[in-house]
């Protein structure tokens, strides 16, 4: 199976040079994905909204290149304030609980822009049918 991109369409991937995502055989490595809401291109305040925007832009991704939430094997969180980590976590647990990939936690100084609170990569595995 050739190696594919996975785009959401945005300008920034091409001038920054990265996919969202790159399936290659029976994996699927996500990049670095924030908070944005994509309907609206505004970032909410608050990093549990962010946290959902993530995984709803993650999942997007991985159903685009043929994989489901299930297949996350691994996953990085970073994030800027120690502060958020208990409401991210509660994010995490909602949409991971019954999945529970290897996951790092990762506090950062800062991410890209200042408005941003959280940024989540994941890394998933087809299972074999």
């Amino acid at each position: 199976m050739p190696r594919r991109l996975i785009s959401t369409g945005s300008p920034f991937e091409k001038t920054a040079g990265y996919s969202r995502a790159v399936i290659d055989g029976d994996f699927a490595f996500v990049a670095g994905t924030t908070g944005y809401d994509y309907t609206t291109m505004m970032m909410p305040d608050d990093v549990t909204s962010q946290s959902r925007n993530c995984f709803k832009t993650i999942e997007a991704a991985l159903k685009e290149g043929g994989f489901a939430m299930a297949d996350i094997v691994r996953a990085t969180y970073y994030l800027t304030r120690p502060e958020d980590a208990d409401a991210h976590f509660a994010v995490c647990g909602e949409v991971l609980g019954d999945i529970r990939p290897a996951a790092t936690l990762l506090f950062v100084a800062g991410l890209y822009r200042p408005e941003m609170k959280v940024e989540i990569e994941v890394t998933a595995k087809r299972r074999s049918a």
